[in-house]
């Protein structure tokens, strides 16, 4: 299974939660798989999706809120795991996807192909969980700050570029936040 699949199964789980996504081939694949207002996807800034991600969950508590990230986005920016286990956003799961490589840019290897990303999240106190051993619906659901690894193999899809602009992609959201 690619990461590519992984998003596919992820949104098999989605219903009206808002969706943060990972910059550029995360964000093309979700487009591609499934495209909707409630996705925000990030065109730049690696490493910020759980911030992002953070920052709505707190400003939105009576919505879920699901991150989409990578493994190397997680690696660029450890910091995030301690700062947003201490907000404990109960509206918050955050997925990594590890595939053990920077996709975006070529596909290089990460060093969290050799880490427990699992055992390092709960050692900050996170509840964390691989994929395969939950329901990802009810853990999305049960009013807890969740923290999700998928791993999967490396490898890009032939997914296209979205076509949208940052701006088409920020407006639409804000307005599905709204609703």
């Amino acid at each position: 299974m690619q990461r590519r699949d992984a998003i596919f199964k992820i949104m098999e789980s989605i219903d009206d939660e808002l969706v943060v996504c990972n910059i550029g081939f995360p964000s093309r694949e979700l487009y591609n798989i499934h495209d909707r207002a409630e996705n925000f996807y990030m065109i730049g800034s690696m490493g910020l999706a759980s911030s992002i991600g953070l920052g709505l969950a707190l400003s939105q508590p009576d919505k879920d809120v699901v991150v989409i990230d990578g493994d190397g986005a997680l690696l660029m920016n450890m910091g995030s795991l301690v700062t947003v286990n201490a907000c404990k956003p109960r509206n918050l799961t955050w997925i990594v996807i590890n595939n053990g490589a920077y996709g975006s840019t070529g596909n290089q290897e990460t060093y969290a192909k050799d880490l427990d990303l699992v055992s390092i999240a709960n050692s900050v106190g996170f509840k964390s969980y691989n994929f395969f051993d939950i329901e990802l619906k009810r853990k999305i659901r049960n009013n807890s700050c969740n923290l999700i690894v998928f791993n999967c193999k490396p490898g890009n899809s032939e997914a296209p570029i979205i076509d949208l602009t940052p701006e088409e992609i920020k407006n639409r959201f804000m307005k599905a936040i709204e609703k």
